[in-house]
């Protein structure tokens, strides 16, 4: 271990993250991803910007088509999808409604929700879109092949849970240490 890093110890301590004892390449994965997750949200504005939309707009758009099946899809649901909170959702679906991109009806089943579909113009939209989304996404994940796939999804799965986990920690730390001060 070097000098910098008797003072400031390690960001991890399991075994499987570290190499030779220390952290420098768990640093350096971090920030690979940090660069990757800036680059995505960069690319998403853009495929928003490419049909008049927000980058957010976009990503509640095309959720929306994804998620909606047959009868429509929920705010609860696509907030949970995205990790947004549903008022932050309601704020953008009620935007995309007012466009003309997305539909919207009282849930059947339960008067105080709605269901959301993708309206005529919003899957004209998306179709307009698809064959430049197509050709960046390629190059995006230029490195991802057949034999990696599955495993690249499971990580990504994976993080994401464990990354709200971790993130609940984090509010729970930090709060304890201000309440410790």
């Amino acid at each position: 271990m070097d000098e910098f890093e008797l003072k400031t110890g390690l960001t991890v301590s399991r075994d499987d993250l570290l190499v030779e004892g220390k952290d420098d390449a768990f640093r350096a994965m971090v920030h690979d991803l940090l660069a990757f997750a800036a680059r995505l949200e960069q690319i998403r504005s853009r495929f928003g910007a490419f049909v008049g939309l927000s980058g957010v707009q976009y990503t509640i758009l095309i959720t929306i088509r994804q998620l909606q099946g047959r009868t429509g899809v929920g705010v609860k649901a696509i907030a949970e999808h995205l990790a947004f909170s549903p008022s932050f959702v309601t704020n953008e679906t009620t935007k995309l409604v007012k466009l003309g991109l997305v539909g919207k009806r009282s849930n059947p089943d339960d008067q105080r929700r709605v269901d959301l579909t993708i309206a005529d113009k919003g899957v004209e939209l998306l179709s307009q879109l698809a064959p430049v989304q197509q050709e960046i996404n390629d190059l995006l994940f230029e490195p991802v092949n057949s034999e990696n796939y599955l495993t690249f999804r499971r990580l990504a799965r994976d993080l994401r849970h464990s990354s709200e986990k971790a993130s609940l920690l984090s509010d729970y730390l930090i709060e304890a240490d201000r309440e410790g001060r």
